[in-house]
């Protein structure tokens, strides 16, 4: 049985530079799934809203500017001590600013349950070899 993370913040959704609205924001990390974060958005009056991306992604975007496309996290301020995160869909952006500690405290939970760089470890590495072995061992070959 796979472990997980689960956690809860609040950020704070930027409408402009005058206004923005604290929500909830569910955390969660599954072991069976160890590459990837997912935040679940509690929008006021909406549906919950879920994001899933790359758990590295979120690691590198606490201390430098990281992504490409549909999700961006950078630092804000020289002190690390809260980030942007923008989420770009065809619906539009959502600029959300959060305090970097809570994020920090999921990612050493979820260490913990895969050690970053050891994703395909263990069993799962096991399982890869045997399938490509099984794929190309004799009688297979072309």
């Amino acid at each position: 049985m796979h472990n997980t993370v689960r956690a809860s913040t609040t950020m704070h959704l930027v409408v402009s530079s005058e206004l923005s609205f604290r929500i909830v924001v569910d955390l969660d990390y599954d072991g069976a799934d160890p590459f990837a974060v997912r935040f679940t958005f509690h929008l006021p009056g909406d549906e919950p809203v879920a994001w899933v991306f790359a758990r590295e992604l979120l690691v590198d975007g606490l201390g430098r500017p990281s992504g490409e496309g549909d999700v961006r996290i950078e630092p804000i301020g020289d002190d690390l001590a809260e980030a942007a995160l923008l989420l770009r869909s065809p619906e539009g952006d959502a600029l959300m600013h959060t305090a970097v500690p809570p994020l920090l405290a999921f990612l050493a939970r979820t260490d913990r349950v895969v050690p970053m760089g050891q994703e395909l470890a263990g069993d799962d590495l096991d399982q890869e070899l045997a399938g490509i072995l099984s794929a190309t061992g004799p009688g297979n070959a072309g």
